[in-house]
């Protein structure tokens, strides 16, 4: 497998863990109901900011793997091949 892929998948994944992560603490704290409804309302504006950013972040790495020749090429290139298709997407 690709190191460029792996990262780039492995980037992703830790990226949507940390963004699920807080929105799962947030949704815990806004349901305790012991603070106050200012707070209980920058929550729920954080929880769509999180999940607005999450969503973008797998919209970028979806265009970056296009970018570099699509899923199955990413995934399947050894060595020079890798090489040549970010030489090529870059070029362009």
């Amino acid at each position: 497998m690709n190191l460029l892929f792996l990262g780039m998948t492995l980037g992703v994944v830790g990226k949507g863990l940390l963004a699920l992560g807080v929105v799962w603490v947030h949704v815990a704290m806004a349901n305790e109901r012991r603070i106050d409804d200012l707070v209980v309302r920058s929550f729920r504006t954080e929880l769509f900011i999180t999940l607005l950013g999450f969503a973008l972040i797998l919209a970028g790495y979806i265009i970056e793997v296009s970018a570099l020749g699509g899923f199955h090429t990413m995934a399947t290139c050894v060595g020079d091949d890798c090489a040549a298709a970010i030489i090529n997407a870059l070029g362009d």
